[in-house]
């Protein structure tokens, strides 16, 4: 993996949300592992669309750009396309730098 930090540029009124809206996406990670793992296709679909909704609500485009891919991979139940996903969620959170204006 490579050490690319991945800047975010958040307005300042949204600075009080932003440390729940990261430590739900970090359990959403856990989340996505557990249901890949149990094969619940329509629990991976849902968790996509979630995130696909709440990553440009909060300016974070990344998470609506994984969701999707993740919401359109359980469709077709790609269980390694997932798999890629979630770690690149996992690393894109462990790397995200949130810079407020």
């Amino acid at each position: 993996m490579t050490k690319n930090i991945h800047k975010v540029i958040i307005a300042k009124d949204l600075a009080d949300l932003i440390p729940v809206f990261i430590r739900n996406r970090q359990k959403e990670v856990e989340t996505l592992r557990t249901a890949l793992g149990a094969d619940d296709m329509e629990q991976l679909r849902q968790l996509g669309h979630r995130m696909k909704g709440v990553g440009n609500s909060y300016g974070f485009a990344k998470v609506s750009e994984i969701g999707e891919r993740v919401e359109d991979d359980a469709r077709t139940a790609d269980k390694t396309a997932i798999d890629a996903c979630i770690g690149e969620y996992a690393d894109y959170l462990s790397k995200v730098q949130i810079v407020y204006e």
